[in-house]
């Protein structure tokens, strides 16, 4: 099976499938389990401290010899100190999201690092292919935890980020198997970011209880919520109704920030508080029935593309060459 293009090329990997750096739920057993599958791993540096974060990156170091990556939310405090820790520390590739790439890219890519920006529309996209950066992770609609506000799908973003920059896209939102991954790549993505698969793995940090209530989530049973703040996806629980209820009494900014509080997603994702916890998880998570190893995931998706038509597309799809 011919496993490279471009993307493949850039972050030196097997597989072009990358596990997304989710808060609370990313630290260095899950992000060294899917580099040694082939694929790219991801510590999540939304939760950590710049200590914390660097014993994470030792820690994943020891555990693999394969390239990972740092997740970095622009929109966190500390980000000067973890990018002082992410360049001495050689980190090889960094994705960035929930902020302005161009604070940043110029001074990570001065120290070597290969930099993907996460974005919701084309514009944005473009507005990251001009800030430096190397690759684009285009995200959905249906995607967990922080998301943008314009509510576009998938299958609508994809295409049009392809067709805005010349750089590389990642596709990312509702994929979790060899089926959404061949949609994505036929759609012009080059690999796919894959998160909410991978919270419900045997290596994620994720408590068990939130493990075990993706695992056993329906239909309809998120929602984007929170726009007024930073828009997220949550998993409907009695923190959720809160927010509801807040909404039905026409709270505003300072009301619902009020209800949010801090370190509402620890006390859900990490310490397993399924009531006033906040449950970060995308609307895959309804397709989502078993607990894995992080690295059968990967050779699993992998396996379901290929037998699905992925080898007869000559491996992963290049869209702009049919054009």
């Amino acid at each position: 099976m011919n496993t490279q293009n471009r993307i493949t090329q850039i972050f030196k990997i097997q597989h072009p499938i990358i596990q997304a750096g989710m808060v609370w739920c990313a630290g260095w057993e899950l992000a060294a389990a899917v580099s040694n599958a082939g694929g790219l791993g991801i510590i999540g540096a939304g939760s950590m401290t710049p200590d914390i974060l660097k014993e994470h990156i030792q820690k994943t170091k020891n555990a693999t010899s394969k390239p990972f990556a740092v997740n970095l939310p622009l929109l966190y405090s500390r980000i000067e100190d973890q990018i002082d820790v992410i360049i001495k520390t050689n980190v090889p590739i960094v994705f960035t999201s929930a902020g302005n790439p161009s604070l940043h890219t110029s001074r990570l890519k001065e120290a070597g690092i290969t930099v993907a920006h996460v974005v919701s529309s084309a514009k944005f996209a473009k507005k990251a292919h001009a800030s430096g950066v190397d690759v684009i992770v285009a995200e959905g609609f249906e995607a967990g935890g922080h998301n943008g506000k314009d509510e576009t799908t998938t299958l609508c973003l994809i295409p049009q980020v392809v067709d805005a920059v010349p750089i590389p896209v990642i596709a990312a939102g509702g994929i979790a198997d060899g089926r959404s991954m061949l949609a994505a790549m036929a759609l012009g993505a080059e690999g796919v970011q894959i998160g909410s698969r991978f919270v419900a793995s045997l290596e994620s940090s994720a408590h068990e209880k939130f493990k075990h209530a993706v695992v056993t989530a329906n239909e309809g049973d998120t929602e984007l919520t929170l726009k007024e703040l930073t828009p997220v996806r949550l998993l409907k629980n009695e923190f959720y109704q809160k927010i509801t209820t807040a909404y039905s009494l026409r709270a505003n900014k300072d009301d619902l920030a009020a209800l949010l509080g801090k370190g509402r997603a620890k006390l859900g994702m990490f310490e397993g508080d399924l009531n006033e916890g906040e449950l970060e998880i995308g609307q895959v998570c309804a397709a989502i029935h078993e607990i894995l190893p992080a690295g059968e995931i990967v050779r699993k998706i992998l396996s379901e593309y290929e037998n699905l038509g992925g080898q007869k597309l000559g491996g992963y799809f290049d869209f702009k060459a049919t054009k």
